[in-house]
């Protein structure tokens, strides 16, 4: 496999990139720093921009801040939070393209894949700007009559949010959007992978009227530091996270002293399970999303292929056909589908894993391979005849490689799905109804598609069991991540 890429920015590109900020953003305004952050893009291996890198104390600063406009913006009333929101979201549509194109320079994603990013990411200020005016509580006797109940809810206070590099503009939406409709303030700390996009989306809040204080952004190579320095502060209510499951459980640990709230969105292991009755062009259509998404990178991506021994090697054919069809490159050149992964540390895991599989008897129908540069790029690959024993089966992939193992048995199907320490997302492709309801009460994951590869929806519940984490991100749930109970007694006169 070859790829045809340009290697320097276009004139567009370079316009759109003078226009971001390079700041910390605390308290309304943007703060330069003396040290820096050089921020690549992937595809080119070129420094794109350079971006105020914190200290510990500018982290406090953007505590500070948020601890400061909490009262006012929680006393806020929720018709005002929720047009914010809405104004949010107008101006995103209105400046769709400049997001797409940002995130698909600093990530790499084709650009076709960066514009459905908008639309998620736009649907989580839409939705919680409606969860804005619908936050209830509840009225009523205690059973013994001798008073009346009142049950409210609060927003909990200044929180802590830190994103992932995967999804730049989604995650920042999923996060920040409940927290601004509860009435919390914010400390956003993205990933120094690709920090541009949140801290252009910073700039369109303030557009949309989000008071100073309300939302912060602070970018650092210094983030044990200066996410330590704020978790242990004790004005700090509540922590969201979306990473990797060894950083949520040392950040989990963090909190306890604290007694935060927290939010975690972990890693990820996903079974794609196809039965002998699938429809294979379903599954077939289901397996490129659900795998080649994001490039693979995605937490909610498959990575075990788990097909039924009768249908498999038709499952296999059609997918490599697929599969070789795409076309690889910079992810702003037209017609891409496979763009840069976002570092060589990750080339080199999807490399180390498919290698480790062969070594264990598996077979590469296509791809297999690391592909020339300039840029970080992983052929796309198909693998059959994975065995139980390679790490391919067990360690999130995140990167364009669709590994296939067999089953004889629905028992035997579940069994090898649920053999994980993880469960965020799963697929199911059968056509037998009864089957369909079996696998949504057998397979232990926090969200599931049937005979569908994407799932994710901004009125759903996002989240997962066992160690893919704890809380749910978006539907009328998320909301409620950011706000606590109050229950009130009035006796009876």
């Amino acid at each position: 496999m070859t790829i045809t890429t340009e290697t320097t920015a276009s004139a567009a590109e370079r316009e759109l990139l003078a226009r971001v900020p390079t700041g910390l953003y605390i308290d309304g305004a943007w703060v330069a720093t003396e040290a820096t952050i050089d921020v690549q893009d992937p595809a080119t291996g070129e420094v794109i921009a350079q971006i105020a890198d914190a200290d510990v104390e500018h982290g406090v600063a953007a505590l500070d801040a948020a601890v400061a406009a909490q009262a006012a913006w929680a006393a806020t009333a929720p018709r005002k939070r929720s047009d914010i929101l809405r104004r949010a979201f107008d101006l995103l549509q209105e400046r769709r393209e400049d997001f797409a194109l940002l995130m698909s320079i600093e990530m790499g994603k084709p650009l076709a894949e960066a514009n459905g990013e908008v639309t998620y990411g736009g649907e989580f200020l839409r939705w919680f700007s409606e969860e804005a005016v619908r936050i209830g509580g509840r009225y009523g006797s205690t059973p013994e009559g001798t008073g009346q109940m009142v049950v409210s809810q609060r927003p909990v206070g200044p929180c802590f949010l830190i994103t992932p590099w995967n999804f730049p503009l989604a995650m920042a939406t999923r996060k920040i959007a409940p927290a601004l409709a509860a009435g919390c303030t914010v400390v956003v700390k993205p990933a120094t992978l690709t920090p541009l996009t949140t801290l252009y989306f910073a700039q369109l809040l303030e557009d949309a009227g989000v008071p100073a204080g309300v939302v912060n952004v602070v970018t650092t190579t210094k983030t044990g530091a200066v996410s330590s320095r704020i978790i242990e502060d004790d004005r700090l209510r509540k922590l969201s996270f979306t990473g990797s499951t060894g950083v949520g459980q040392k950040l989990m640990e963090q909190s306890a002293k604290g007694i935060l709230r927290t939010s975690m969105e972990l890693g990820g292991n996903a079974p794609f399970v196809v039965f002998e009755d699938a429809d294979l062009d379903k599954a077939v259509d289901g397996a490129m999303a659900a795998k080649f998404r994001n490039i693979g990178q995605a937490c909610t991506a498959a990575n075990r292929f788990i097909v039924h021994e009768s249908v498999a090697d038709e499952f296999a054919r059609r997918v490599t056909e697929r599969v070789n069809a795409f076309k690889i490159g910079r992810g702003t050149e037209e017609g891409v589908a496979i763009g840069a992964l976002i570092d060589a540390k990750a080339v080199a895991k999807a490399d180390e894993l498919v290698g480790d599989a062969v070594e264990r008897g598996a077979t590469v129908l296509t791809g297999g391979e690391v592909l020339p540069g300039p840029g970080t790029f992983y052929a796309p690959t198909v693998i059959t005849g994975v065995t139980a024993d390679a790490k391919i089966l067990s360690e999130e992939i995140f990167g364009p490689v669709l590994a296939i193992a067999t089953f004889s048995t629905e028992e035997e199907g579940v069994a090898l799905a649920n053999d994980t320490e993880y469960g965020l997302a799963s697929y199911v492709f059968t056509e037998d109804l009864d089957r369909g309801q079996r696998m949504i009460e057998a397979l232990e994951t926090g969200m599931m598609g049937l005979n569908i590869g994407v799932m994710s929806n901004a009125a759903a519940p996002f989240g997962g069991v066992k160690a893919s984490g704890i809380g749910r991100e978006g539907g009328s749930e998320g909301i409620h991540e950011y706000l606590s109970t109050k229950y009130t007694l009035i006796p009876n006169s």
